[in-house]
């Protein structure tokens, strides 16, 4: 099927993105924030931030949301930026495609904070959610981009512990190799508007502070995926990351997990972003609510 003629604008607000002057970190969390606040959240979503063990995060919520159903959301950014600010439209979609209360957790970032503060963040807002009462049976855990890598992090690390395993997990445009050694790196270089391979090393090398880009909980596409709940990928069909979501299926399959991997044609790195101008955007967002509402009943 045809690309919608809005992902043209998409694709031109990326390139506008990607060919800015960024020198610093602090350039990079400005110019996300600034492009995500252009697009407009439906009137009828409630948020409201809350410390999670210490950690902020922000609930998001629609009218359809369900109490006791959660989705723990882990941003996108590199490990560098992004924040509930700069995913709270897309997660308002979310929530109401899902049924759910979707919190969003602005585990801590790199430089100033690196590897493997996100994942120790992560364990300790699911724990958190274990205590306010909501049933791991009701949990998914998603994210997107470096998000979806920590999402995958955060469930090794879960079931390495002891903690009971979430009914499923999302993860949209995955980083789950910080080598980068899938092909579609190389392949889908001059497809990519927004995320090159020399990009994701240098990232990936602030991140790491000089730690092992193969650790498990960095690369968990080097981790043990046994026992990890039922898994839902999505990845556009021009990103560099594709095989990321590739190498992560086939290790989680040989290690016996149900995984669904869903590519999408001609889609950037996380087009769900644009749900209120893209069509495509919206269909993949409210397959997620498919998906965990067939997980969490």
């Amino acid at each position: 099927m045809a690309p919608s003629k809005e992902l043209d604008t998409v694709l031109e607000m990326i390139r506008v993105r990607s060919a800015e002057v960024r020198k610093t970190t602090d350039d990079d969390r400005l110019s996300y924030e600034r492009i995500m606040s252009v697009l407009p959240m439906d009137d009828d979503i409630e948020t409201e931030r809350v410390g999670v063990n210490g950690t902020p995060a922000e609930w998001i919520s629609a009218p359809e949301s369900q109490e006791n159903r959660v989705i723990l959301y882990l941003h996108g950014g590199g490990y560098l930026f992004g924040s509930a600010r700069t995913h709270r439209v897309m997660l308002a979609h979310m929530a109401r495609a899902s049924k759910a209360r979707v919190l969003a957790l602005d585990y801590r970032l790199a430089p100033e904070i690196p590897f493997p503060a996100p994942v120790e963040d992560s364990v300790s807002a699911y724990r958190w959610l274990l205590d306010q009462g909501i049933s791991a049976k009701k949990m998914v855990i998603g994210g997107d981009s470096a998000g979806g890598g920590l999402a995958i992090a955060a469930l090794v690390a879960l079931r390495s512990v002891g903690e009971p395993m979430p009914a499923a997990g999302v993860c949209i445009s995955a980083w789950t190799d910080m080598e980068s050694t899938g092909q579609s790196h190389t392949t889908n270089a001059e497809s990519d508007p927004s995320v090159s391979k020399e990009r994701l090393l240098k990232i990936a090398k602030v991140y790491l502070a000089g730690k092992d880009p193969t650790a498990p909980l960095a690369s968990p596409i080097h981790a043990d995926l046994t026992g990890l709940p039922p898994l839902l990928l999505q990845v556009g069909s021009i990103e560099v990351l594709l095989d990321d979501s590739t190498l992560l299926k086939s290790r989680a399959k040989a290690a016996g997990v149900s995984v669904e991997m869903e590519v999408w044609d001609d889609m950037p790195h996380v087009w769900h972003h644009y749900a209120p101008i893209l069509p495509e955007a919206r269909k993949a967002i409210g397959r997620i609510g498919e998906f965990v509402l067939e997980h969490t009943g």
